[in-house]
């Protein structure tokens, strides 16, 4: 009865054991609705240095432009660059929550994908752990078997 105890689980044991293995990334995007895409759409491009060279860029050649210009064509001369810094906020405005949306939902994946982590390394520890089990007990019949032939080579 105590060797059943220490029984290593059979492979098949393992296997009912074990649930199936899920990919939360594809859960993860099944269940994003539009707007949530878009949002993650939005992050993954604003976030990124073309986004920040194209509007650094773009900011330069406003100020250059409006600076140093033609006057006839300046469309919002130096010190005024009120429709700049209009604009500028509204692109702020209009991304600041879309991108804190896109890292919230972004996090949430991160934590599905932590959690499915968290199962694979359970089961692999657990398989891991019935390996060593059922190699200690071939180690142990193996050792077993060479006393009994020491004994039998003595008779």
């Amino acid at each position: 009865m105590n060797e059943n105890l220490h029984r290593p689980l059979t492979l098949q044991e393992l296997k009912n054991l074990r649930p199936p293995v899920r990919n939360v990334n594809i859960e993860h995007k099944e269940k994003l609705s539009r707007l949530e895409k878009f949002a993650i759409w939005i992050t993954n491009r604003v976030g990124t240095m073309g986004f920040f060279l194209i509007i650094f860029c773009w900011t330069l050649i406003w100020l250059s432009w409006n600076t140093i210009g033609p006057k006839s064509l300046r469309f919002d001369p130096f010190p005024a660059f009120v429709l700049w810094l209009f604009i500028s906020n509204m692109i702020q405005i209009c991304l600041m929550p879309l991108i804190m949306v896109g890292q919230n939902l972004q996090g949430r994946h991160a934590n599905k994908r932590a959690e499915a982590d968290f199962e694979v390394n359970t089961k692999a520890e657990r398989e891991i752990e019935t390996i060593l089990m059922h190699l200690e007990n071939q180690n142990e019949l193996i050792l077993k078997i060479l006393d009994d032939l020491e004994k039998e080579k003595k008779k």
